[in-house]
């Protein structure tokens, strides 16, 4: 019979993973303590859900959402990076988190990431985690759109200005006559 605490725990993993946008499983082997409270400190301020829990649990989870792709992946200490906000935070905050903490380390590391209903390996992460946020690309995106029509606004704002000296000049010209 299965104990009421591991249908609880299912449940639990069950819930956080619902409606996300981005699930990345990470390799934490050799994270020590002071360097897990960092990269929980930082995954929570990005908006991203950040837990570790048993294998068995996390693919019971998985397979009652429907997602068995990540099932293979499932073996050793797995940490599991949830969103439902910014697909690409979990990737660029554990990408963050190497390059400021962990630094030449081989860890913290992905194992897979299923990003938007794709599969992605961890060298795709790395690609994902290097994209900025989506409010900067949205920005920027914004700013190219934006960028031809000031450039045509300056220009008819130039042409107006001489037409306005010209017709000063015109103006001053026959009132001295």
């Amino acid at each position: 019979m299965v104990q009421s605490y591991k249908i609880d725990a299912v449940s639990n993993v069950k819930s956080r993973l619902e409606n996300a946008k981005s699930i990345i499983l990470v390799d934490y082997k050799g994270v020590n303590i002071e360097e897990v409270d960092e990269l929980r400190t930082r995954m929570r301020n990005a908006g991203v859900d950040y837990f570790v829990s048993k294998n068995t649990f996390i693919k019971i989870a998985l397979n009652e959402l429907g997602i068995k792709e990540l099932d293979d992946y499932l073996a050793g200490p797995t940490a599991v990076a949830v969103t439902r906000i910014d697909e690409v935070a979990p990737a660029r905050e554990l990408a963050n988190f190497k390059k400021d903490v962990t630094q030449e380390k081989d860890y913290p590391s992905f194992k897979i990431g299923f990003v938007d209903g794709r599969l992605m390996d961890a060298q795709k992460l790395s690609i994902l985690a290097e994209l900025p946020g989506k409010e900067v690309l949205i920005a920027q995106i914004l700013q190219s759109l934006n960028s031809p029509v000031a450039g045509f606004i300056g220009v008819l704002q130039g042409i107006l200005r001489k037409l306005v000296l010209v017709v000063d000049a015109i103006a001053e010209k026959k009132a001295k006559n």
